[in-house]
């Protein structure tokens, strides 16, 4: 509990966030939103819509809705506990906790300075909110050494199959104290979603990205499809802001269920093993195939 109270305090100073943005993208949005819409694409009037209606209240939601449900689930349905005695089954390689890790600890730094960066005025701007902008790159060049290895080592185990349809109508199983087997392979469907998030999603973002950050490594894009650079940082951001969205809300997702939904979990990715009581409930297909073969 004290280890959940402390992230629910994390995340909640971004509560006080109102509709700003940050000191280091303000002169580019302030531009925008005040460019005339005579470009061809006619993105004016959507992007000012999208900018001061949609995402800033959208990311706020997100931010007290999602650890908010999951405090109540933690409170009500409470943590899944595994027997730690049985046998064991060595699921992740040394490399594939090495590049977990490394995507680890980059969305750790990436999600919390990206939503200090869009809510930069209630931080008091200046040299904190820039600070938050350097790390924020830094650690997207962790993420860009990541997330191929991760992508193709994990590729076939997360493609979807019948299974998932009845992981999603169970909602895996977490509604219920009761410990009964899931359909789920080596991973289950939410695990999934946050991989195809994560890295098809991810490679979006560091493109977008890298557009607003070196706004020069457009002009290939702008000659290609006849955009002005106005309305390629206009898509750009539009971009960014909606991958964005399902970013933090599944990596709140993940971060709860692997440190506080079932307890111990985490340990899988330090030392590459997982209890056979939690295969056999949470795990049951990948289980089986496991003993069969």
């Amino acid at each position: 509990m004290k280890k959940y109270l402390l992230v629910m305090l994390f995340l909640s100073s971004a509560l006080f966030a109102h509709t700003t943005v940050s000191d280091a993208n303000q002169e580019i949005i302030t531009n925008m939103l005040a460019y005339e819409k005579t470009g061809n694409t006619q993105l004016g009037e959507m992007f000012v819509y999208l900018q001061t209606k949609i995402f800033e209240n959208a990311y706020l939601s997100i931010i007290l809705i999602v650890p908010l449900v999951f405090l109540i689930h933690f409170l009500i349905i409470g943590p899944k506990k595994f027997s730690h005695d049985g046998k064991k089954y060595y699921v992740f390689s040394l490399f594939n906790r090495i590049i977990h890790a490394m995507a680890a600890i980059s969305f750790l730094i990436i999600i919390p300075t990206g939503l200090i960066m869009m809510f930069g005025s209630t931080f008091g701007g200046g040299e904190f909110v820039k600070a938050c902008k350097e790390l924020h790159a830094v650690s997207t060049i962790l993420f860009m050494i990541s997330v191929v290895p991760m992508f193709l080592m994990w590729l076939k185990s997360m493609l979807f199959t019948k299974e998932d349809i009845k992981w999603f109508m169970i909602l895996g199983g977490y509604l219920s104290k009761e410990k009964k087997p899931v359909p789920a392979g080596k991973f289950n469907a939410g695990q999934k979603m946050w991989f195809w998030v994560c890295t098809i999603g991810g490679v979006a973002m560091i493109f977008t990205g890298a557009t607003l950050y070196v706004q020069d490594l457009n002009l290939a894009v702008l000659t290609m499809f006849g955009l002005t650079k106005i309305e390629m940082l206009r898509i750009c951001i539009i971009v960014h802001s909606a991958v964005g969205l399902a970013m933090v809300a599944l990596f709140f997702t993940h971060l709860y269920m692997s440190v506080f939904a079932i307890k111990g979990a985490i340990v899988s990715m330090i030392n590459g093993y997982k209890e056979e009581e939690e295969m056999k409930i949470l795990h049951s297909s990948y289980h089986k195939e496991l003993e069969k073969n």
